[in-house]
C-alpha cells in the first residue's frame, strides 16, 4: 500500500476534520441545515438571476418556481395545522395555570409588553429615518417618473381604512368571534385565541370529572398537530433553499444597490430592537446574550426564511418551553398571542418606510403626523395576519393617515421581501422575549442553565 505524502497528510487531515464536523453539525442541528439551505439558495438564485445571465429568463423563472415547491408545501402544511394546534395549546396552557387571576395578569402584562415595544419600535424607525434620511440618497424625480403600481400594491391599497377612536366599542366587541368555526376557517387568529381563552377559563372552573375528557381530547389533538409539524420540519432546509432561490433570482442586484441606504436603515433599526430584546432577557431573566441567541437561533433562522410568524409558531412554543424554561401556561398563551398582535419589527419598518417615502414625495411630517404614524402602526398591527406580506397592508394604512400617496409602496416593493424576512425574525424574537420577561416578573422559576433539545431538531 503506497505511503501518503507527509505534506498531503498535513494538508488533508484538518480538511477532513472540518468536513466531519460540518456533517455532524448539519445532521444534528436544524439551524445549521437551514443556514446551509439559505446560503445554497442565495448562490443558485444569483446564478439563475438576471445579473449572472447564465440562464435565460424563460428557463430561470420556471426552474426557480419548481425549486420553491418544497417551501410552498412547508408553508401549506404548517398553515393547515396551525389553527388546531393554537386552539389546543392555548386551552391546555390555561389549564396548566389553574389560576384565573394569574392568567388575567399574564394576558394584561403580555398585551402591555407587545403594545409598548411596538410603539417603541415605531419611534426608533421614525428617528432613524429622520436622522439618516435615506430619501436623500435616491433620485426622487426619477423614481416618481418611473413609478408603476403593480396589481399587488393596488389590491393592498384599495379601500384602506385608517383606524379611528370613534368606533372603539364596536371594534372591541367585533374581536369576539360570533361564529368560532368561521373564524377558524378564515384563519382569524386573534378571534381563535380569544375563543380558546374563553373555553379554557370555562374548563378551569368546571369540576375535574367534567373537564378531563375534553382536556384529554385536546391533548391528543395537540400531539397529532405536533406530528404534522415534525413532518413539515423535515422539509425546512429544502423549503428554505427553494424560497431563497426564487427570491434571489427575482430581485436583481441593481435594485438592491439603488435602495441600499434605505435597506441599511431598516436593518440598523431591526438590529437595535434585537439588541433591546437580548438586553431585556439578560436583565429580567438573567439569560446571557450568547446563551439566549444560541437558544433561539433555530426559530430566528426559520422565521427569516419563511417570513411568517405563524409558520414558526410550533417551533417557538417548543423553544420557549424546552430551551428557555418557560412554563407551558405562559408559552402556549403568549406565543400565539404574540404571533397575532406583536409586530414590533414590522412597526419599525413602517416608521422608516414612512419617513423615506415622505422624503421622496417632499412631504413634511409634523409632530402630529409622527404621532399618527405611531398610533396607526400600533393599532393596525393588532389582529393582522401573521403571514408574508401583511406589512404592506399595514403600511398602506399608515401612509393614508399622514397624507403620503399609497402608490409610493411600489417604490419599495422590490426590496420588501428581504426586509419582510428580517422584520419577521425580530417579531418572533419579541414573542420569545415576552415569555421570559413576563415569567420573570411573575416570579416563576428561572430557566435551567443547560437548554434542552427540541424534538424537531433531530427530525
Amino acid at each position: 500500500m503506497p505511503r501518503l505524502d507527509p505534506i498531503e497528510g498535513l494538508t488533508l487531515a484538518p480538511l477532513r476534520r472540518l468536513v466531519t464536523s460540518l456533517e455532524h453539525l448539519v445532521d444534528t442541528n436544524l439551524w445549521a441545515r437551514v443556514l446551509v439551505g439559505m446560503l445554497g439558495g442565495i448562490l443558485l438564485g444569483v446564478l439563475l438571476g438576471p445579473d449572472a445571465g447564465l440562464v435565460s429568463a424563460s428557463y430561470a423563472v420556471p426552474i426557480a418556481h419548481w425549486l420553491a415547491l418544497p417551501g410552498l408545501l412547508f408553508l401549506a402544511l404548517v398553515q393547515m395545522i396551525v389553527v388546531p394546534l393554537v386552539f389546543a395549546s392555548v386551552v391546555r396552557g390555561l389549564a396548566a395555570g389553574d389560576n384565573v387571576a394569574q392568567l388575567r395578569q399574564l394576558g394584561l402584562r403580555g398585551a402591555a409588553f407587545f403594545i409598548v415595544t411596538t410603539a417603541l419600535a415605531t419611534v426608533v424607525g421614525l428617528a432613524l429615518g429622520s436622522w439618516i434620511a435615506p430619501g436623500r440618497f435616491v433620485d426622487s424625480g426619477s423614481l416618481q417618473a418611473s413609478l408603476v403600481v403593480p396589481d399587488s400594491v393596488a389590491a393592498a391599497t384599495d379601500a384602506v381604512a385608517v383606524p379611528t377612536l370613534q368606533p372603539g366599542p364596536e371594534m372591541l366587541i367585533g374581536l369576539l368571534p360570533t361564529n368560532p368555526l368561521a373564524s377558524m376557517v378564515g384563519g382569524e387568529m386573534l378571534q381563535v385565541i380569544l375563543f380558546a381563552f374563553i373555553v379554557g377559563i370555562a374548563l378551569v372552573n368546571l369540576p375535574t370529572d367534567k373537564s378531563a375528557p375534553l382536556f384529554d381530547l385536546l391533548g391528543s389533538l395537540q400531539e397529532v398537530s405536533m406530528t404534522v409539524v415534525s413532518w413539515a420540519m423535515r422539509l425546512a432546509p429544502f423549503a428554505v433553499f427553494g424560497l431563497m432561490t426564487r427570491l434571489t433570482s427575482t430581485v436583481g442586484l441593481d435594485v438592491l444597490a439603488g435602495m441600499s441606504i434605505y435597506m441599511l436603515t431598516v436593518l440598523l433599526g431591526l438590529g437595535i430592537m434585537l439588541g433591546l430584546f437580548v438586553a431585556l432577557a439578560a436583565v429580567f431573566a438573567r439569560i446571557g446574550p450568547r446563551r439566549y441567541l444560541s437558544s433561539i437561533r433555530d426559530v430566528f433562522l426559520l422565521a427569516f426564511s419563511t417570513s411568517s410568524s405563524a409558520a414558526v409558531m410550533p417551533l417557538s412554543i417548543e423553544t420557549a418551553e424546552d430551551r428557555l424554561g418557560v412554563a407551558p401556561s405562559t408559552a402556549r398563551f403568549l406565543i400565539p398571542l404574540g404571533a397575532t398582535i406583536n409586530m414590533n419589527g414590522t412597526a419599525l419598518y413602517q416608521g422608516v418606510a414612512t419617513v423615506f417615502l415622505a422624503q421622496v414625495f417632499a412631504i413634511d411630517l409634523t409632530m402630529g403626523g409622527l404621532a399618527i404614524v405611531v398610533a396607526t402602526a400600533v393599532s393596525a398591527s393588532i389582529g393582522s395576519p401573521a403571514t408574508p406580506g401583511a406589512g404592506i397592508v399595514i403600511l398602506a394604512m399608515v401612509l393614508e393617515g399622514v397624507g403620503i400617496p399609497t402608490t409610493g409602496i411600489a417604490l419599495i416593493l422590490g426590496v420588501d421581501r428581504i426586509l419582510d424576512m428580517s422584520r419577521t425574525a425580530v417579531n418572533v424574537t419579541g414573542d420569545l422575549t415576552a415569555c421570559v420577561v413576563i415569567q420573570s416578573l411573575a416570579g416563576a422559576p428561572e430557566p435551567a442553565d443547560a437548554p434542552g433539545p427540541i424534538a424537531t431538531d433531530t427530525a
